[in-house]
């Protein structure tokens, strides 16, 4: 069985910075992309960045220069980096990844079960 656990969500005052980490744990056989996606109240889930198992990044337009994606792969652990917050990056923040639990190397997408980050003074 395979989990994914978030933490790092809270509170910050718009300017501020907050670190997420995803830790992938259970039946792992390997990874491939780990990815983060958020969900704000009525609005559409989104991806906010992905990194590849080659270190790859891909970024959504709206954090394109303030958020960095990063992962470790012997913690198999992806993070986020969140700098210059402000309100509309309100949301529950989702990590997904796409992982092979077993040697046949069949990969299945996993979720998180998500972490609130509210930036509000």
């Amino acid at each position: 069985q395979v989990q994914l656990v978030e933490s790092g969500g809270g509170v910050v005052q718009p300017g501020g910075s907050l670190r997420l980490s995803c830790a992938a744990s259970g039946t792992i056989f390997s990874i491939n992309a780990m990815a983060w996606y958020r969900q704000a109240p009525g609005k559409r889930r989104e991806l906010v960045s992905l990194i590849t198992s080659g270190g790859a990044t891909h970024y959504g337009d709206s954090v394109k220069g303030r958020f960095t994606i990063s992962r470790d792969n012997a913690k198999n652990t992806v993070y986020l980096q969140m700098n210059s917050l402000n309100p509309e990056d309100t949301a529950v923040y989702y990590c997904n990844a796409f992982i092979a639990p077993n040697s046949d190397g069949r990969e299945h997408y996993y979720w998180g079960q998500g972490t609130q980050v509210t930036v509000s003074t």
